[in-house]
Protein backbone atom coordinates (compact mmCIF):
# COMPACT_ATOMS: atom_id res chain seq x y z
CA UNK A 1 0.00 0.00 0.00
CA UNK A 2 1.21 3.49 -0.82
CA UNK A 3 2.39 5.64 2.07
CA UNK A 4 0.15 8.39 3.42
CA UNK A 5 0.67 11.78 1.78
CA UNK A 6 1.85 14.49 4.25
CA UNK A 7 -0.59 17.42 4.35
CA UNK A 8 -0.41 20.90 5.89
CA UNK A 9 -3.68 22.70 6.67
CA UNK A 10 -3.67 26.52 6.58
CA UNK A 11 -6.72 27.82 8.43
CA UNK A 12 -7.99 25.22 10.90
CA UNK A 13 -10.76 27.18 12.62
CA UNK A 14 -14.18 28.15 11.27
CA UNK A 15 -14.75 26.18 8.07
CA UNK A 16 -11.24 24.79 8.56
CA UNK A 17 -12.67 22.50 11.25
CA UNK A 18 -14.49 20.64 8.46
CA UNK A 19 -11.12 20.09 6.76
CA UNK A 20 -9.58 18.85 10.04
CA UNK A 21 -12.34 16.25 10.37
CA UNK A 22 -11.97 15.26 6.72
CA UNK A 23 -8.18 14.92 7.02
CA UNK A 24 -8.76 12.75 10.11
CA UNK A 25 -11.15 10.55 8.07
CA UNK A 26 -8.60 10.17 5.24
CA UNK A 27 -5.76 9.63 7.74
CA UNK A 28 -7.73 6.69 9.20
CA UNK A 29 -7.86 5.25 5.66
CA UNK A 30 -4.09 5.65 5.29
CA UNK A 31 -4.45 8.16 2.43
CA UNK A 32 -3.02 11.29 4.06
CA UNK A 33 -1.20 12.29 7.23
CA UNK A 34 -1.64 15.67 8.92
CA UNK A 35 1.93 16.98 9.12
CA UNK A 36 1.27 20.58 10.09
CA UNK A 37 -1.26 23.31 10.90
CA UNK A 38 -0.75 26.95 9.98
CA UNK A 39 -2.70 29.31 12.23
CA UNK A 40 -1.90 32.73 13.67
CA UNK A 41 -2.66 31.30 17.12
CA UNK A 42 -1.79 27.59 17.59
CA UNK A 43 -4.68 25.17 18.12
CA UNK A 44 -5.11 23.88 21.66
CA UNK A 45 -5.30 20.13 22.29
CA UNK A 46 -9.09 20.48 22.71
CA UNK A 47 -9.37 21.91 19.16
CA UNK A 48 -7.70 18.92 17.50
CA UNK A 49 -9.89 15.92 16.64
CA UNK A 50 -8.72 12.75 18.40
CA UNK A 51 -6.34 10.62 16.42
CA UNK A 52 -4.49 13.40 14.58
CA UNK A 53 -1.48 13.20 16.87
CA UNK A 54 0.56 16.35 17.43
CA UNK A 55 1.12 17.99 14.05
CA UNK A 56 3.72 20.76 13.89
CA UNK A 57 2.16 24.23 14.22
CA UNK A 58 3.41 27.57 12.96
CA UNK A 59 2.11 30.95 11.77
CA UNK A 60 4.75 30.91 8.99
CA UNK A 61 3.21 28.93 6.12
CA UNK A 62 6.35 28.69 3.97
CA UNK A 63 8.57 27.61 6.87
CA UNK A 64 5.99 25.01 7.90
CA UNK A 65 5.85 23.53 4.39
CA UNK A 66 9.65 23.31 4.42
CA UNK A 67 10.00 21.75 7.88
CA UNK A 68 7.21 19.20 7.43
CA UNK A 69 8.09 18.15 3.89
CA UNK A 70 4.40 18.42 3.00
CA UNK A 71 3.32 17.20 -0.44
CA UNK A 72 -0.13 18.85 -0.29
CA UNK A 73 -1.39 22.07 1.29
CA UNK A 74 -5.06 22.63 2.09
CA UNK A 75 -5.74 26.39 2.14
CA UNK A 76 -8.83 27.50 4.04
CA UNK A 77 -7.96 31.09 4.95
CA UNK A 78 -9.63 34.49 4.30
CA UNK A 79 -10.39 35.02 0.59
CA UNK A 80 -7.83 37.83 0.02
CA UNK A 81 -4.97 35.59 1.22
CA UNK A 82 -5.66 32.68 -1.18
CA UNK A 83 -3.45 33.71 -4.08
CA UNK A 84 -0.30 34.49 -2.09
CA UNK A 85 -0.58 31.33 0.00
CA UNK A 86 -1.21 29.18 -3.08
CA UNK A 87 1.87 30.65 -4.76
CA UNK A 88 3.95 30.12 -1.58
CA UNK A 89 3.04 26.42 -1.80
CA UNK A 90 3.50 26.22 -5.58
CA UNK A 91 7.03 27.66 -5.43
CA UNK A 92 7.96 24.83 -3.07
CA UNK A 93 6.50 22.17 -5.36
CA UNK A 94 3.61 21.56 -2.96
CA UNK A 95 0.26 20.64 -4.52
CA UNK A 96 -2.84 22.55 -3.39
CA UNK A 97 -6.47 22.17 -2.38
CA UNK A 98 -7.71 25.77 -2.39
CA UNK A 99 -11.00 26.63 -0.70
CA UNK A 100 -13.64 28.43 -2.78
CA UNK A 101 -13.95 31.15 -3.95
CA UNK A 102 -10.38 30.79 -5.28
CA UNK A 103 -9.80 34.57 -5.39
CA UNK A 104 -11.63 37.88 -4.90
CA UNK A 105 -10.94 39.15 -8.44
CA UNK A 106 -10.26 37.76 -11.89
CA UNK A 107 -6.76 39.30 -11.88
CA UNK A 108 -5.88 37.57 -8.59
CA UNK A 109 -7.34 34.32 -9.92
CA UNK A 110 -5.18 34.53 -13.06
CA UNK A 111 -2.09 35.35 -10.97
CA UNK A 112 -2.79 32.24 -8.87
CA UNK A 113 -3.68 29.90 -11.77
CA UNK A 114 -0.78 31.04 -13.98
CA UNK A 115 1.71 30.82 -11.10
CA UNK A 116 0.54 27.33 -10.19
CA UNK A 117 0.77 26.17 -13.82
CA UNK A 118 4.25 27.67 -14.18
CA UNK A 119 5.42 25.89 -11.02
CA UNK A 120 4.12 22.60 -12.41
CA UNK A 121 2.04 21.74 -9.35
CA UNK A 122 -1.58 20.60 -9.24
CA UNK A 123 -4.34 22.75 -7.76
CA UNK A 124 -7.85 21.61 -6.91
CA UNK A 125 -10.49 24.28 -6.17
CA UNK A 126 -12.75 23.34 -3.25
CA UNK A 127 -16.12 23.20 -4.99
CA UNK A 128 -17.24 20.01 -3.22
CA UNK A 129 -20.42 19.75 -5.31
CA UNK A 130 -18.27 19.16 -8.41
CA UNK A 131 -17.16 15.92 -6.76
CA UNK A 132 -20.72 14.59 -6.89
CA UNK A 133 -21.27 11.65 -9.26
CA UNK A 134 -24.60 13.34 -10.00
CA UNK A 135 -22.83 15.97 -12.15
CA UNK A 136 -21.63 13.60 -14.93
CA UNK A 137 -24.89 11.63 -14.63
CA UNK A 138 -27.00 14.77 -15.24
CA UNK A 139 -24.78 15.86 -18.12
CA UNK A 140 -25.29 12.43 -19.67
CA UNK A 141 -29.09 12.73 -19.31
CA UNK A 142 -28.90 16.16 -20.97
CA UNK A 143 -26.69 14.89 -23.80
CA UNK A 144 -28.96 11.94 -24.60
CA UNK A 145 -32.01 14.21 -24.82
CA UNK A 146 -33.84 12.84 -21.76
CA UNK A 147 -35.56 16.22 -21.25
CA UNK A 148 -35.40 17.41 -24.86
CA UNK A 149 -33.78 20.64 -26.01
CA UNK A 150 -32.11 22.47 -23.08
CA UNK A 151 -33.71 25.88 -22.53
CA UNK A 152 -31.62 27.11 -19.62
CA UNK A 153 -30.36 26.33 -16.12
CA UNK A 154 -31.58 27.91 -12.89
CA UNK A 155 -30.11 27.89 -9.40
CA UNK A 156 -31.84 28.68 -6.12
CA UNK A 157 -30.47 29.18 -2.63
CA UNK A 158 -32.71 30.35 0.21
CA UNK A 159 -30.56 30.28 3.33
CA UNK A 160 -30.54 32.09 6.66
CA UNK A 161 -27.67 33.66 8.52
CA UNK A 162 -27.88 35.50 11.84
CA UNK A 163 -26.47 39.01 12.11
CA UNK A 164 -23.58 37.47 14.11
CA UNK A 165 -22.48 35.66 10.92
CA UNK A 166 -21.16 39.01 9.67
CA UNK A 167 -19.20 39.57 12.87
CA UNK A 168 -17.35 36.23 12.76
CA UNK A 169 -14.31 37.70 10.99
CA UNK A 170 -13.09 41.18 10.00
CA UNK A 171 -13.60 40.36 6.29
CA UNK A 172 -17.12 38.87 6.65
CA UNK A 173 -19.73 40.72 4.61
CA UNK A 174 -17.10 43.03 3.13
CA UNK A 175 -16.50 44.00 -0.47
CA UNK A 176 -13.11 45.45 0.41
CA UNK A 177 -10.95 45.56 3.52
CA UNK A 178 -7.99 47.92 3.91
CA UNK A 179 -8.08 48.62 0.19
CA UNK A 180 -7.97 44.93 -0.76
CA UNK A 181 -10.81 43.09 -2.57
CA UNK A 182 -12.77 40.59 -0.48
CA UNK A 183 -16.13 40.29 -2.32
CA UNK A 184 -17.79 38.16 0.39
CA UNK A 185 -21.31 38.17 -1.09
CA UNK A 186 -24.05 35.54 -1.10
CA UNK A 187 -23.30 34.36 -4.67
CA UNK A 188 -19.51 34.46 -4.34
CA UNK A 189 -19.11 32.66 -1.01
CA UNK A 190 -21.92 30.88 0.94
CA UNK A 191 -23.93 30.00 -2.20
CA UNK A 192 -21.00 29.94 -4.63
CA UNK A 193 -21.70 26.23 -5.18
CA UNK A 194 -25.09 27.05 -6.74
CA UNK A 195 -23.35 29.26 -9.31
CA UNK A 196 -20.43 26.89 -9.98
CA UNK A 197 -22.69 23.82 -10.23
CA UNK A 198 -25.18 25.49 -12.59
CA UNK A 199 -22.33 26.61 -14.84
CA UNK A 200 -20.72 23.14 -14.76
CA UNK A 201 -23.94 21.35 -15.73
CA UNK A 202 -24.26 23.63 -18.75
CA UNK A 203 -20.65 22.99 -19.75
CA UNK A 204 -19.79 26.66 -19.17
CA UNK A 205 -16.61 26.31 -17.14
CA UNK A 206 -13.94 28.39 -18.89
CA UNK A 207 -13.71 32.16 -18.64
CA UNK A 208 -13.94 32.54 -22.41
CA UNK A 209 -17.30 30.69 -22.46
CA UNK A 210 -18.97 33.68 -20.77
CA UNK A 211 -20.25 36.48 -23.03
CA UNK A 212 -22.32 38.67 -20.67
CA UNK A 213 -23.30 38.85 -16.99
CA UNK A 214 -26.21 40.76 -15.42
CA UNK A 215 -26.32 41.27 -11.67
CA UNK A 216 -28.91 42.49 -9.17
CA UNK A 217 -27.16 42.87 -5.81
CA UNK A 218 -29.12 43.85 -2.70
CA UNK A 219 -28.80 43.65 1.06
CA UNK A 220 -31.10 43.58 4.05
CA UNK A 221 -28.24 43.34 6.53
CA UNK A 222 -26.09 46.27 7.61
CA UNK A 223 -23.09 45.10 5.58
CA UNK A 224 -21.06 46.30 2.60
CA UNK A 225 -21.66 43.21 0.52
CA UNK A 226 -24.82 41.61 -0.85
CA UNK A 227 -27.06 39.07 0.94
CA UNK A 228 -29.98 38.89 -1.54
CA UNK A 229 -28.91 38.72 -5.17
CA UNK A 230 -29.39 37.21 -8.58
CA UNK A 231 -27.25 36.87 -11.66
CA UNK A 232 -27.79 35.92 -15.30
CA UNK A 233 -24.87 34.46 -17.23
CA UNK A 234 -25.07 34.43 -21.02
CA UNK A 235 -22.71 31.95 -22.62
CA UNK A 236 -21.10 31.41 -26.00
CA UNK A 237 -22.23 27.80 -26.48
CA UNK A 238 -24.06 26.52 -23.41
CA UNK A 239 -27.50 27.41 -22.04
CA UNK A 240 -28.25 30.63 -20.19
CA UNK A 241 -27.78 30.38 -16.42
CA UNK A 242 -29.77 32.32 -13.80
CA UNK A 243 -28.98 31.92 -10.09
CA UNK A 244 -30.90 33.62 -7.27
CA UNK A 245 -29.83 33.48 -3.64
CA UNK A 246 -30.50 34.99 -0.25
CA UNK A 247 -29.28 34.69 3.32
CA UNK A 248 -32.58 36.24 4.52
CA UNK A 249 -34.98 33.36 3.83
CA UNK A 250 -38.27 32.99 5.68
CA UNK A 251 -37.95 29.18 5.75
CA UNK A 252 -34.39 28.15 4.85
CA UNK A 253 -34.23 25.14 2.55
CA UNK A 254 -31.78 23.01 0.58
CA UNK A 255 -30.25 24.86 -2.37
CA UNK A 256 -30.66 23.32 -5.80
CA UNK A 257 -29.94 23.66 -9.50
CA UNK A 258 -32.60 22.93 -12.13
CA UNK A 259 -32.02 22.12 -15.80
CA UNK A 260 -34.97 23.12 -18.00
CA UNK A 261 -35.68 21.17 -21.17
CA UNK A 262 -38.59 21.50 -23.58
CA UNK A 263 -39.77 18.02 -22.52
CA UNK A 264 -38.95 17.99 -18.83
CA UNK A 265 -36.58 19.10 -16.09
CA UNK A 266 -33.81 17.78 -13.86
CA UNK A 267 -33.53 19.12 -10.31
CA UNK A 268 -30.28 18.59 -8.40
CA UNK A 269 -30.08 19.22 -4.64
CA UNK A 270 -26.30 19.44 -4.71
CA UNK A 271 -25.60 19.26 -0.98
CA UNK A 272 -27.54 15.99 -0.80
CA UNK A 273 -26.36 14.53 -4.15
CA UNK A 274 -30.05 13.97 -4.90
CA UNK A 275 -31.58 14.21 -8.39
CA UNK A 276 -35.20 14.36 -9.55
CA UNK A 277 -35.92 13.64 -13.22
CA UNK A 278 -39.33 14.78 -14.49
CA UNK A 279 -40.16 14.28 -18.15
CA UNK A 280 -43.08 13.99 -20.49
CA UNK A 281 -44.66 10.54 -20.63
CA UNK A 282 -42.84 9.22 -17.56
CA UNK A 283 -43.42 9.20 -13.83
CA UNK A 284 -40.94 11.21 -11.75
CA UNK A 285 -37.69 9.36 -11.04
CA UNK A 286 -35.41 10.09 -8.12
CA UNK A 287 -31.74 9.13 -7.82
CA UNK A 288 -29.07 9.49 -5.14
CA UNK A 289 -25.39 9.55 -5.99
CA UNK A 290 -22.07 9.10 -4.24
CA UNK A 291 -19.59 11.92 -3.98
CA UNK A 292 -15.83 11.89 -4.41
CA UNK A 293 -14.00 13.91 -1.77
CA UNK A 294 -11.82 16.57 -3.43
CA UNK A 295 -8.75 16.01 -1.25
CA UNK A 296 -9.00 12.28 -1.89
CA UNK A 297 -9.39 12.97 -5.63
CA UNK A 298 -6.30 15.23 -5.57
CA UNK A 299 -4.22 12.48 -3.94
CA UNK A 300 -5.56 9.89 -6.43
CA UNK A 301 -4.68 12.27 -9.25
CA UNK A 302 -1.12 12.57 -7.94
CA UNK A 303 -0.63 8.86 -7.22
CA UNK A 304 -2.74 7.12 -9.87
CA UNK A 305 -3.46 9.78 -12.50
CA UNK A 306 -7.19 9.96 -11.75
CA UNK A 307 -8.79 12.96 -13.56
CA UNK A 308 -8.84 16.11 -11.40
CA UNK A 309 -12.42 17.19 -10.63
CA UNK A 310 -12.01 20.95 -10.12
CA UNK A 311 -8.89 22.38 -11.74
CA UNK A 312 -8.50 26.19 -11.79
CA UNK A 313 -9.36 26.43 -15.49
CA UNK A 314 -12.66 24.67 -14.80
CA UNK A 315 -13.63 27.54 -12.47
CA UNK A 316 -12.79 30.39 -14.87
CA UNK A 317 -16.46 31.03 -15.71
CA UNK A 318 -17.33 31.18 -12.01
CA UNK A 319 -14.52 33.71 -11.52
CA UNK A 320 -16.02 35.86 -14.32
CA UNK A 321 -19.18 36.02 -12.18
CA UNK A 322 -17.10 37.03 -9.13
CA UNK A 323 -15.46 39.73 -11.26
CA UNK A 324 -18.82 41.08 -12.50
CA UNK A 325 -20.02 41.29 -8.88
CA UNK A 326 -16.76 43.00 -7.89
CA UNK A 327 -17.16 45.61 -10.64
CA UNK A 328 -20.89 46.15 -10.05
CA UNK A 329 -22.10 49.19 -8.11
CA UNK A 330 -22.25 48.59 -4.35
CA UNK A 331 -25.30 46.53 -3.34
CA UNK A 332 -28.54 48.45 -2.84
CA UNK A 333 -29.89 48.50 0.73
CA UNK A 334 -33.43 47.10 0.84
CA UNK A 335 -35.86 49.87 1.82
CA UNK A 336 -37.36 49.99 5.33
CA UNK A 337 -40.46 47.83 5.51
CA UNK A 338 -39.16 45.23 3.04
CA UNK A 339 -37.37 43.24 5.76
CA UNK A 340 -37.73 42.62 9.49
CA UNK A 341 -35.67 41.18 12.32
CA UNK A 342 -36.60 37.81 13.84
CA UNK A 343 -35.81 38.57 17.50
CA UNK A 344 -35.44 34.91 18.58
CA UNK A 345 -32.85 34.17 15.91
CA UNK A 346 -31.38 37.68 15.57
CA UNK A 347 -31.55 37.46 11.82
CA UNK A 348 -33.09 39.59 9.11
CA UNK A 349 -35.83 38.18 6.89
CA UNK A 350 -37.16 39.48 3.57
CA UNK A 351 -40.86 38.48 3.28
CA UNK A 352 -41.60 36.77 -0.04
CA UNK A 353 -37.94 36.17 -0.91
CA UNK A 354 -38.22 32.35 -0.79
CA UNK A 355 -40.85 32.44 -3.54
CA UNK A 356 -38.86 34.94 -5.60
CA UNK A 357 -35.69 32.83 -5.41
CA UNK A 358 -37.63 29.75 -6.56
CA UNK A 359 -39.41 31.72 -9.31
CA UNK A 360 -36.09 33.06 -10.64
CA UNK A 361 -34.66 29.53 -10.94
CA UNK A 362 -37.95 28.34 -12.44
CA UNK A 363 -38.44 31.06 -15.06
CA UNK A 364 -34.83 32.21 -15.58
CA UNK A 365 -35.95 35.74 -14.71
CA UNK A 366 -34.24 38.27 -12.45
CA UNK A 367 -35.90 39.83 -9.38
CA UNK A 368 -36.74 43.06 -11.25
CA UNK A 369 -38.30 41.05 -14.09
CA UNK A 370 -40.43 39.16 -11.55
CA UNK A 371 -41.87 42.45 -10.33
CA UNK A 372 -40.05 42.76 -7.00
CA UNK A 373 -40.77 46.39 -6.09
CA UNK A 374 -37.38 46.77 -4.40
CA UNK A 375 -35.25 45.39 -7.24
CA UNK A 376 -33.50 47.77 -9.61
CA UNK A 377 -33.27 46.51 -13.20
CA UNK A 378 -30.08 44.57 -13.84
CA UNK A 379 -27.04 46.43 -15.01
CA UNK A 380 -25.50 44.39 -17.79
CA UNK A 381 -21.77 43.88 -17.48
CA UNK A 382 -20.33 42.84 -20.82
CA UNK A 383 -17.45 40.47 -20.27
CA UNK A 384 -14.29 40.93 -22.27
CA UNK A 385 -11.97 37.95 -22.29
Amino acid sequence: MSTAVPVVLAGARGHGRWHLDNIRRLQDKGIVRLAGICELTPLGADELPDGLGTPEQSADFGALLDSTGASVAVICTPIPTHTDLALTAARRGVHILLEKPPAPSYAEFRRMADGVAEAGVVCQIGFQSLGSRAVPAIRELMAEGAIGEIAGIGGAGAWARAEAYYRRAPWAGKRRLNGVDVIDGVLTNPLAHAVATALALGGTVHAEDVTAIETELLRANDIESDDTSCVRVTTAHGPEVVVAATLCAEDPDEPYVVVHGDRGRITFWYKQDRVLLQRAGHGPEEFEYDRTDLLENLVEHLTDGAPLLAAPDATGAFMKVVEAIRLAPDPTPLPDGTWHLLPDEQRRVVPGIDGLVAAAADTLALYSELGAAWALPARTKEVST
